[in-house]
């Protein structure tokens, strides 16, 4: 399919714009459990009535249990509104093949729905495109958002394709997605005032550990835990039950003591020490790390930067002045095929 779709003949009352607003909270839905459904994709999925009523609005919570599009069909179900499924929006292609859980696709062809919008194709070179062309075997009109006819289309499919990069890439390369975090003072630093942790404002703080939450490990330095004696847990926002990560220490003089090792244990991580960046990762996508956050001092983070190690660049510039919020800026390395400049996240800085 090429060009915009804009036949809505069959069903008028579904416009472009109500289309994109579905999409956005399936997605809003699906970024909820970003680090929970780990291995698995985090997935979205809204269905609409033939009027454009919303009928379920469900996501993929975690490996094992029901996927987005089973979720939503068993809403209906519960709702008594299964006859009245006409147009379904997921974030991913639908599976089609038997795991842990049965294929959506047979799902989705045993509801009356007429119609689906899909986000980003499934990134497994081995079953790209086959749920797509299941349900389109199946007779239900397959389109894809980017060919939605709304100023909003190419960046809700950008958000789409966003939102399973790392699955992406760990299908793909069996390596994990790397997302460097980097606080900047007024002075263009990274360090503390003496006796001081942090410099940024609270509501930066609390986007830091979002980014800590959809984490599967932490990468630092032996200088950072030295000076800071830095916890890494999950604390100024509610932590997914039971989840479990990784915490990789670069320190190829073993200057961090046992102590520390111990105590970082009894919080929940698997604590590695190693000496090269390329291994430490390559030894995480191994264990089924889908995303590292690096959390370190500015000659970790200097050595990373020039590298083709990292997926993602985020910058937390303190405000110039005492009363101005923080500025979030985020870039992406080549994997994404664009380079894009975001800024912040409107419900926690509140500035954009």
């Amino acid at each position: 399919m090429t060009g915009k779709t804009q036949d809505f003949t069959e069903n008028p009352g579904l416009s472009p714009h109500l289309i994109a607003n579905a999409f956005g909270q399936a997605l809003e839905s699906a970024y909820q459990f970003v680090g929970s459904s780990v291995p698995n994709p985090p997935v979205g999925c809204t269905i609409l009535d033939a009027q454009g009523n919303r009928l379920a609005v469900c996501a993929h919570q975690k490996a094992g249990q029901k996927h987005a599009e089973a979720l939503a069909i068993e809403q209906c179900q519960k709702n008594g509104t299964m006859e009245r499924i006409h147009t379904m929006l997921v974030t991913l292609e639908p599976c089609n093949h038997y795991g842990r859980t049965p294929a959506c696709t047979k799902a989705i062809l045993t509801t009356p729905a007429r119609e689906i919008w899909i986000g980003a194709r499934d990134p497994n070179p081995n079953v790209f495109g086959n749920g797509a062309k299941t349900l389109a075997d199946g007779g239900l009109r397959v389109k894809f958002i980017a060919n939605l006819d709304d100023d909003d289309a190419d960046a809700l499919a950008f958000s789409a394709k966003r939102l399973i990069a790392p699955f992406a890439k760990h299908v793909r390369t069996a390596m994990p997605w790397v997302t460097i975090k980097q606080a900047i003072n007024r002075a263009g630093g990274m360090i503390p005032e003496p006796g001081q942790k942090t410099f940024t404002s609270p509501s930066s703080l609390i986007y830091a550990h979002r980014l800590r939450k959809r984490a599967d490990a932490i990468l630092t330095g032996s200088g950072t835990i030295l000076a800071d004696n830095p916890r890494f847990d999950v604390r100024h926002v509610a932590d997914f039950a039971e989840k479990r990560r990784f915490l990789v220490i670069m320190d190829r003089t073993k200057r961090v003591g046992e102590p520390y090792l111990q105590a970082a244990a009894e919080l929940g991580f698997d604590v590695w020490v190693e000496s090269e960046i390329e291994v430490a990762l390559k030894k995480l996508g191994q264990a089924g790390a889908h995303e590292v956050l690096v959390e370190a001092g500015p000659s970790l983070v200097a050595s990373i930067l020039p590298t083709d190690l990292w997926d993602e660049h985020i910058t937390i510039e303190q405000g110039p002045g005492l009363a101005d919020k923080d500025v979030v800026s985020t870039r992406y390395a080549s994997f994404m095929d664009r380079q894009f400049q975001a800024k912040g996240e409107p419900d926690v800085l509140g500035n954009y």
